[in-house]
């Protein structure tokens, strides 16, 4: 009910509760949701209600916080309404209040004129799980000084910080059920666990030297190396040896990273070649944003998120001149922006304390495995990797990589969704507060689960790509863990349309054997509905404009899409337009040879002998001359192993191609595309819209096809002119969303709609994000995009569940 407004009728809460015979003036069982636990909430509400005077209890349970509380004279009858309000505005930091419900109790009040905190009660659980989070500036100041008793312990937290998910095996959120079970407290700490004026109060990862894990350096084959103060100098040996030019595994809070000094070239260089990553960039850690300003530009916005409690990886652009120490110069090829973060954990914090340049920080596995967690997987899997680890016997329950953010068209866009983000509840649109539970299994690439219950959706960490067997069974081990923690009993299952995705197939078993409904959601309808679930559009609100565009998804007629434009709600979905299609000769070698996707352009709009006669002199096309060239045409005429698709990423990938970016290959997803960004952000001079190459459109029966041959005529023009391929790379980025941005606005006019959803990989692109949005503002249209959610498949679990939700 509103805040203030005068409660319905009274309801018994129980009975039992010791009281006396006296009346009371006013009383009330005060509920509150959301992200309540764990995070001071209870001693934030006894405080308050001993200053208001008020008497009663609070506790948590499976729905949240539970306040009951009695005004004891007739004098206070306000003192409720003041209660709700300072609780919203007096929120603490890491808390998040969905809503407050007030009804009348009909209870005498109790003998004890005061106010008191209960223990938990273990009801069905409706509460959501809060994310870990950076340490907060109290916990930073104790490490730092020497009288204090936590001085340099690495696993200092209270119930501002610390690990949540990463620790937690069940719900209510007490130590009990968390990894911390194994460590007692010892006085002191138990002391200050139980005093609720304490901001340890119930801080459930308490712990201190005498009684919490421990910290020790070991070498590569798990022997511990020397230590004669007993594990207070292990981070400052370990800090030793990456000074030295030495790799390091370190245990954090969600998993192990590997590490180096990322201005030893010679170290950077090792460290590419034992982790078998040659080109993927690795994320960047500094002590404070005085260092990261070194190297790349961070204002006020990019400031706020690197500071903030979920402490994520955030892409910067490099400044042209440093004026820290030089870096190595492959952190990051190809790019123009580097992924900085800040110490989030007291491990992290003394680590860094002295370094005056960055450290790499990059996940600790070997490429495309998810990262370890375990030690003894740790040495196993990272032994040849790494020189020495530093390790700690706090057990992580729940693997949590960092987050990847970017600051985009004004607003911080979600590019990882992991630590510090989830697992965090959203609270879905008007509409779905009565939908059936629901479990969506997500996509291939970037997996998430997704769990719909009583109005909110449960967005798992970022799992990873499914091809890797790894992978695959940490993400079978995941969906049991949340229907576990959050009790969830689906009835409805939801899969992408695509029957080989490993994610389908799971759910198609687990659906089939607990006898559940099945929902094969199409790939990009699910894009749009995140889209929609994530701005906050209303179940009956009635469709938009839906603009996908991704690598590949599965299309309802059987070729593969992924230039999409839909008219889209929650239930149904009509493709009115869509990138011209050409063949991917080779199937998914063309994925990974982008010089295969520049054949096909070629062939579809032109005919390679038409090309060969008109371009004869381009480097590029000497270059495909020596490919196979006869035999892959003879497969897309033949349609074998050449499969029609509209992908956006494909068009991409050929003209990164075109400007001779990763044409022979690509080690990691989206490498040509993101480098064909990158050149095109070092474009210098002015430009303009109208500067973009242009696109054609064909209208057909079931839809417009937005045409891109217009556009390789001029593009194939300025390479034989010798125009800077960073202007051509511009040209393109101009054009592609002039073109994308028109054509919408036309499909939106038609249809009479005026907000056009934006969603699929593509929109990571910056260039994209904001040309696209740009342009359709200045038609006078409402692009919707993402925020809480990424808009690469690491959403899509989320837009498959509300779709699944809402079917009849």
């Amino acid at each position: 009910m509103p805040l203030g407004a005068s409660p319905p009728e009274s309801i018994n809460l129980k009975p039992g509760f010791p009281h006396a015979e006296a009346p009371v003036a006013l009383a009330q069982s005060i509920r509150v949701r959301g992200l309540v636990q764990g995070v001071g909430f209870r001693p934030t509400v006894w405080r308050l209600a001993r200053d208001l005077g008020l008497w009663g209890d609070v506790r948590n349970d499976g729905d949240g916080v539970l306040i009951r509380a009695w005004v004891p004279d007739a004098d206070g009858a306000d003192r409720l309404d003041v209660l709700c309000e300072r609780l919203r505005a007096e929120c603490p930091p890491l808390a998040r209040i969905d809503s407050i419900e007030r009804v009348a109790l009909d209870l005498p009040r109790p003998r004890r004129p005061d106010f008191q905190i209960l223990a938990s009660d273990a009801t069905a659980v409706r509460t959501g799980v809060v994310a870990d989070a950076a340490t907060c500036a109290a916990c930073a100041r104790e490490i730092q000084a020497p009288a204090d008793r936590r001085y340099r312990y690495p696993f200092t937290n209270c119930t501002h910080c610390g690990p949540r998910l990463t620790i937690i095996q069940a719900i209510p959120y007490d130590r009990a059920n968390t990894s911390m079970a194994v460590f007692p407290l010892c006085p002191v700490c138990a002391a200050e666990y139980a005093d609720p004026a304490d901001r340890r109060f119930h801080a459930q990862p308490n712990a201190c030297p005498v009684c919490g894990p421990r910290v020790w350096l070991a070498d590569g084959e798990g022997s511990a190396l020397p230590d004669p103060n007993q594990g207070t100098d292990a981070i400052a040996a370990a800090g030793r040896l990456l000074a030295q030019g030495r790799i390091l595994a370190i245990k954090g809070i969600g998993g192990f990273h590997l590490a180096c000094d990322a201005a030893n070239v010679d170290a950077v260089a090792e460290l590419r070649r034992r982790k078998r990553r040659f080109q993927k960039p690795f994320a960047l850690m500094a002590r404070d944003l005085a260092v990261i300003r070194r190297y790349c530009a961070a204002g006020e916005a990019q400031a706020a998120l690197l500071t903030s409690p979920a402490a994520p990886i955030c892409l910067l652009d490099r400044l042209p001149a440093s004026t820290g120490p030089a870096l190595a110069p492959d952190l990051a090829p190809g790019q123009s922006t580097l992924g900085f973060m800040l110490p989030y954990s007291p491990l992290h914090l003394l680590l860094l304390a002295n370094w005056d340049r960055p450290l790499v920080m990059t996940s600790g596995n070997l490429s495309e495995e998810p990262q370890c967690i375990d030690n003894g997987d740790a040495l196993e899997r990272l032994g040849g990797l790494a020189d020495a680890a530093l390790l700690h016997d706090r057990a992580i329950i729940n693997r949590a990589d960092d987050s990847v953010v970017r600051l985009m068209d004004g607003a911080p866009r979600l590019l990882r969704r992991a630590r510090g983000y989830a697992p965090a509840p959203l609270q879905l649109p008007p509409g779905f507060a009565a939908a059936p539970p629901v479990l969506a299994f997500g996509g291939e690439l970037k997996n998430t689960i997704c769990l719909l219950k009583d109005g909110q959706a449960i967005l798992s960490q970022h799992l990873g790509d499914l091809e890797d067997a790894r992978t695959a069974r940490e993400y079978e081990r995941t969906i049991d863990l949340y229907l576990a923690l959050f009790e969830h009993r689906p009835e409805r299952c939801a899969v992408d349309l695509h029957p080989d995705y490993r994610s389908t197939q799971t759910g198609r078993a687990r659906a089939a054997h607990g006898g559940l409904a099945l929902i094969e959601v199409q790939h990009h309808h699910a894009h749009i509905a995140a889209v929609l679930a994530d701005q906050g559009w209303p179940l009956d609100a009635g469709p938009v404009l839906g603009i996908a565009l991704d690598g590949l998804g599965y299309g309802a007629d059987g070729t593969l899409w992924g230039g999409e434009f839909l008219i889209a709600d929650y239930r149904t979905y009509r493709r009115v337009g869509w990138l011209r299609p050409v063949p991917m000769p080779g199937g998914t070698r063309a994925i990974l040879e982008p010089w295969r996707n520049l054949l096909a352009q070629i062939e579809v709009c032109f005919g390679w002998e038409a090309f060969q006669h008109r371009w004869p002199d381009l480097a590029l096309t000497r270059r495909l001359a020596e490919r196979p060239i006869t035999l892959l045409r003879t497969l897309m005429e033949r349609r074998l192993n050449a499969p029609l698709t509209s992908s956006a990423g494909r068009l991409f990938d050929a003209v990164a191609a075109a400007l001779g970016l990763c044409a022979d290959g690509i080690v990691y997803e989206g490498q040509a595309a993101i480098e064909l960004e990158a050149l095109a952000t070092a474009a210098t001079g002015p430009a303009s819209a109208g500067d973009g190459y242009p696109f054609g459109r064909i209208d057909t029966d079931g839809g417009t096809l937005l045409d891109p041959a217009p556009l390789w005529s001029v593009l194939f023009a300025d390479l034989a002119a010798g125009i800077a391929p960073t202007r051509i790379a511009l040209r393109f980025h101009l054009g592609f969303c002039t073109a994308v941005a028109a054509l919408a606005a036309d499909l939106a006019r038609a249809a009479g709609l005026d907000h056009i959803a934006l969603s699929g990989g593509v929109f990571q692109n910056r260039l994209v994000l904001e040309g696209v949005s740009e342009r359709l503002r200045e038609l006078g249209l409402t692009p919707m995009s993402h925020r809480q959610v990424p808009t690469n498949d690491g959403g899509l679990s989320l837009g498959q569940a509300v779709i699944a939700a809402a079917a009849r």
